[in-house]
């Protein structure tokens, strides 16, 4: 496969999976409403299992602005590349939010609260407070991309350390990058529901923005540069930090 179109099919199965576990919790007379936090995050660490094994053998299966950046600030990947990762996840990220309400429409138009209808695409703080979910968001994308980068790390032979493994989220095994989504969702989302991906967040908003969804409220857009900044800037402190390590 493609490695671009890899990217592109495993970002929006993320998407389809992840943001599609929240419309069975969140919207009226689903079979998953009220399932609560738990099934949240089990449904995005399946949704992540899936794209990273559509894309792994193509691309790496980064399916994230964020550890793109990460991996051309250490000169993983070429500025090429990251582009056109960049935006294949973006657009990705948009036809899955797209088929997510498709697929709930017709719960979508009998849920009352605007708000429900929104967490379905995007992600909004609990309690207020850009500065502290900023801080969210670069701390849970840091657990992220420096995990992934620290077990891809090559081995040293004592002359030259050189790997042949995928450099995405399949380079840490299929299973275990689930496993670290959960984690990252039962430990740290709970304050901003965990982005950790620009694309996974601005794709869906920019979907709900454009959708006739009915009664819908605004895409809170003032929030919306926090999904981007936090995690990219986390991503290359994680980076920053795993290049640190190796030396």
């Amino acid at each position: 496969m493609n490695p671009f179109l890899a990217e592109f099919l495993g970002t929006m199965v993320l998407v389809l999976l992840g943001n599609g576990v929240v419309c069975n919790v969140l919207l009226t007379k689903t079979k998953g409403n009220n399932g609560g936090w738990i099934v949240i995050t089990f449904g995005w660490g399946i949704a992540v299992f899936a794209g990273a094994c559509i894309a792994n053998e193509a691309s790496g299966a980064h399916l994230n602005p964020a550890l793109t950046i990460a991996k051309y600030a250490i000169n993983q990947v070429t500025l090429n590349v990251a582009l056109g990762y960049i935006v294949a996840q973006f657009l990705g990220a948009m036809l899955g939010a797209a088929l997510v309400y498709l697929h709930y429409r017709l719960h979508f138009e009998v849920t009352e609260s605007a708000d429900d209808k929104l967490g379905c695409f995007c992600n909004a703080p609990n309690i207020a407070g850009s500065l502290q979910a900023l801080l969210c968001e670069v701390i849970g994308t840091f657990v992220l991309v420096f995990t992934i980068l620290q077990f891809h790390a090559p081995e040293v032979d004592g002359i030259a350390g050189t790997t042949a493994t995928p450099i995405g989220l399949g380079s840490i095994g299929l299973v275990q990058v689930g496993l670290l989504v959960i984690g990252i969702g039962l430990s740290l989302g709970g304050t901003t529901g965990y982005a950790i991906n620009p694309a996974r967040d601005l794709g869906p908003r920019i979907v709900h923005f454009l959708l006739p969804i009915r009664g819908k409220r605004d895409s809170n857009w003032a929030y919306a540069w926090i999904p981007v900044v936090g995690p990219i800037g986390g991503a290359l402190l994680a980076a920053l930090v795993h290049q640190i390590s190796m030396r």
